[in-house]
């Protein structure tokens, strides 16, 4: 059921009221009107009838009489009256006879009389051009009249009494009572306005918007959205069953998503590349970080939508089956499992080997059976690579420098063995006791030697040494310059000058102490990569605000802004000297540091070096003195 907004129920009820209130206006209106001329009928008659008394019993007097200068004097006073424009007496042929204007007597005045010769009333223009309520009063013969006007059957009318009144005054009173039942209906039309409006906002619109509003939030996903409708009415009820069927959809969009992320975090945990493809459409239906990764995408951005060929080959259109042995096609056609080679293309136009195991699989979409593939993807780059000659190839540098930092001090032991022997010996080849003091101080040297052999190979082992189960507390001076020294050979063959700046005392961290190695040779390694022409390395220590940094400093090539973004992507590299590396090994250092809930963190420009700082907890800020 669709809910009208509020902005339409508002527009309908205004329409609505506005034509009641129009039909309810005319009928005010019209009995304006009503009253208006009922006003006028009013003071007409009661004009006619105050008239009709005077002239009757004037007449009847001065008929009587004979007393035509009395009559002639009513007339004049007549017109005189407040109210009263003037007043005349015409006879039966249209004659003014007797008028309270003197320039009117004598004149004709054109009659009207009403059919049953009785009193009318009316507003007209007098001879001056003034609007003037006109009364026409006939006086009717009688038989005592008859001696001067006759039969009453050949003459019923003595004469006719015009009198106008002023029509201002009149208007003006007629109007007041249209104004104020005009004004009441005003009154009553915005009272109705206003109870209507308040009603329809309290009761209808308000409830009606809290709907509106709580369906578009639900639309939006915030699912906790709920309407708050007080009452029992047929709204209330509405807005109670709103809520339930929202409580409903967001226990099953939770239970949803809850089920969607953890396939998706099952998938992603899976070290090799996972897509699933649609084989009618060539969508990708789900992939994995490891697949992402592989095609060279967005880590946190799903492939799904995607066609498979676009995704990792770049292509619009899907790859021919006569050229390439494309597992979706080989399934469509027999619904078996297979295994193929394929090169992968990257959006940087780099390819990459894989091996793709596919499999079909059937599962009931929106009631009815539909079929998948599953690929599993395998880069061989890697597998090969990485597992021989990278691996090789770096065991193989620190080899050079260790028997390097051997050979030196096993070179001196020669020297000072062959030394000893030549003193030992006099010129008829018997041994000399009175050499014991030279030959002792060569003995001296020999084990000094020897032992700074020892501490060469025991830095070697630590660097080796699995990590322990839990962190231990790590003294970073020593980690360092320990590490430092096992590179001393390859920084010289580099021309790299290595300067070092030390924390006094040396701070500790908790953490693995070869783990911390590692991230130093890691470091130092990819800092005399950017120095293909030599330069300076410096490595410093520090401790603030609860944390210890191990700032690395060098005077190489820095990074290019293009490749900042992915230096701590696996299998990414980019080194200065033109070598391809592993690519693993920033990407190691973060993991070990991320793990001891450190940091790593760079500022590179181009030409100008880079500077690369490890920040860790500092042990006195986590443990407690005891």
């Amino acid at each position: 059921m669709s809910l009208m907004p509020a902005a339409g129920l508002r527009r309908k009820f205004l329409v609505g009221t506005t034509v009641g209130l129009t039909v309810l206006s005319l009928i005010l209106l019209g009995l304006s009107w009503m009253l208006y001329r009922h006003q006028l009928t009013q003071e007409r008659s009661q004009a006619a009838a105050e008239v009709n008394l005077l002239l009757q019993a004037s007449l009847e007097n001065a008929m009587l009489k004979r007393d035509l200068p009395g009559l002639r004097e009513i007339v004049d006073r007549l017109g005189q009256q407040s109210g009263v424009r003037g007043a005349m007496i015409v006879s039966p042929n249209q004659e003014i006879r007797f008028t309270s204007d003197a320039a009117l007597l004598g004149l004709r005045f054109s009659l009207t009389l009403s059919p049953a010769k009785t009193l009318s009333t009316g507003f007209t223009v007098d001879s001056r051009g003034r609007e003037v309520m006109r009364s026409i009063n006939p006086v009717a013969n009688k038989p005592q009249c008859a001696g001067c006007h006759g039969s009453p059957r050949a003459h019923p009318i003595n004469g006719v009494l015009v009198v106008d009144y002023d029509a201002a005054p009149i208007r003006q009173r007629a109007a007041q009572s249209a104004g104020a039942l005009a004004g009441m209906g005003a009154l009553l039309l915005a009272l109705t306005l206003l109870g209507g409006n308040r009603f329809i906002r309290h009761l209808v619109l308000q409830p009606v918007a809290r709907l509106a509003d709580g369906s578009r939030a639900l639309a939006a996903g915030r699912l906790d959205s709920r309407v708050d409708i007080p009452g029992q009415d047929e709204l209330a009820q509405l807005g109670q069953s709103f809520n339930r069927m929202a409580d409903q959809l967001q226990s099953q969009l939770i239970r949803t998503r809850e089920q969607e992320a953890f396939l998706q975090a099952l998938v992603d945990a899976i070290p090799d590349g996972i897509r699933v493809i649609d084989p009618d459409t060539y969508a990708i239906a789900l992939d994995n970080r490891a697949y992402r990764a592989l095609v060279g995408q967005d880590l946190d951005r799903p492939c799904r939508g995607q066609t498979c060929h676009a995704s990792s080959h770049g292509s619009p259109t899907p790859c021919p089956p006569s050229l390439t042995l494309c597992p979706v096609h080989e399934i469509r056609r027999n619904g078996q499992a297979c295994k193929s080679l394929i090169e992968f293309r990257r959006p940087d136009g780099s390819k990459n080997k894989v091996e793709i195991i596919a499999a079909p699989m059937q599962l009931s979409v929106d009631g009815e059976e539909k079929r998948f593939v599953v690929e599993s993807c395998r880069d061989l780059a890697r597998v090969v690579k990485f597992s021989q000659e990278q691996k090789l190839a770096e065991i193989a540098q620190l080899a050079t420098g260790v028997a390097h930092e051997i050979y030196n001090p096993l070179a001196s032991v020669r020297i000072a063995l062959h030394a000893m022997l030549r003193a030992t010996k006099t010129e008829t080849g018997e041994a000399d006791t009175s050499r014991n003091g030279e030959i002792r101080g060569y003995l001296q040297l020999v084990d000094g030697e020897v032992d700074r052999c020892i501490e060469i190979t025991e830095r070697l082992l630590k660097l080796g040494t699995a990590s322990p189960a839990s962190a231990q507390l790590v003294d970073v001076n020593p980690a360092v310059a320990e590490t430092l020294s096992l590179l001393t050979w390859e920084a010289e063959a580099d021309k790299v000058a290595i300067r070092g700046g030390y924390a006094h005392p040396s701070p500790r961290v908790l953490a693995s102490d070869s783990e911390l190695r590692m991230v130093v040779l890691n470091l130092v390694q990819n800092a005399l990569h950017a120095m293909p022409d030599g330069g300076e390395l410096r490595i410093e220590t520090r401790q603030r605000n609860g944390k210890v940094e191990i700032v690395f400093t060098d005077t190489g090539v820095g990074i290019d802004p293009t490749d900042a973004s992915h230096i701590f992507e696996p299998f990414y590299s980019h080194r200065a000297d033109g070598r391809k590396g592993t690519g693993l090994g920033l990407s190691i250092c973060r993991s070990i540091v991320q793990n001891y809930g450190g940091n790593i963190s760079f500022e590179s420009q181009p030409g100008s070096g880079s500077r690369f700082v490890v920040e860790l907890p500092d042990a006195a800020s986590r443990i407690e003195p005891g």
